[in-house]
């Protein structure tokens, strides 16, 4: 087994079916989404690889990707474009919006997974960029992203996974003010009835929590929140 995680994204169930069964009987973690509306209600930043049909429904596999790579939290995420449409445009459309690879169906299960694993194998970080990319720190504060940890001074810090998520945001990128409507959309996403206040709860809690460190949450009033680390 290993600890690669796909998410097959296609309007045809039975497609994905098949897709699942096979990649996860080569070892990967995969789950489906019949549409693009479906696949942005998962945690995407999660996956190592997507594969994304290009024909669905409301929303494109190419409108899809275009959102995804504005973010940067997935927008490191390999894709592969799975689609009847093989013309050179759609071609050239799918690799300027950063696809790693482009199958057309009808397509061998063989070619797939041949292709996925190139693919993982062509995008693999180096294990200790990986791990260093994992870990942000300021002073004594440490959040570890693959255990969802927070510590001061070696000391875990018990935060709710938004609370994680806001600090995570805010440190990853010190100094940015990120304005309430922008918090909720990139961490709230998939809750429609969220109201402005609930930012303003969590960050109460966040800098409690945090102690010393709390202060370096700054508010810009009439602007939102950063972490202000001069």
């Amino acid at each position: 087994m290993n600890d690669y995680r796909i998410l097959v994204v296609d309007d045809e169930e039975d497609l994905c079916e098949i897709l699942q069964f096979n990649l996860e009987n080569e070892g990967y973690v995969v789950d489906t989404a019949n549409s693009a509306e479906e696949a942005l209600r998962m945690d995407i930043a999660g996956y190592h690889l997507l594969l994304l049909d290009v024909m669905m429904g409301e929303m494109s596999g190419f409108k899809l990707a275009s959102m995804l790579k504005k973010d940067k939290k997935c927008a490191h995420i390999p894709i592969i474009f799975i689609t009847a449409k093989d013309t050179e445009n759609d071609l050239m459309t799918g690799f300027n919006l950063g696809a790693d690879d482009y199958i057309s169906k009808p397509f061998s299960l063989r070619e797939v997974i041949a292709r996925v694993r190139a693919v993982l194998r062509r995008t693999k970080p180096d294990a200790a960029d990986e791990q260093q990319s994992a870990l942000l720190s300021f002073g004594t504060l440490t959040l570890d992203n693959n255990k969802k940890k927070a510590m001061v001074d070696n000391t875990d810090v018990a935060l709710t996974k938004k609370e994680f998520e806001i600090l995570q945001l805010l440190l990853t990128h010190k100094g940015r003010v990120y304005s309430r409507e922008e918090i909720l959309d990139k961490l709230w996403r998939e809750d429609t009835y969220v109201l402005d206040r609930t930012i303003d709860v969590n960050i109460t809690r966040l800098r409690r929590k945090l102690g010393e460190y709390g202060k370096f949450i700054a508010t810009r009033l009439g602007y939102g929140y950063c972490f202000d680390a001069e």
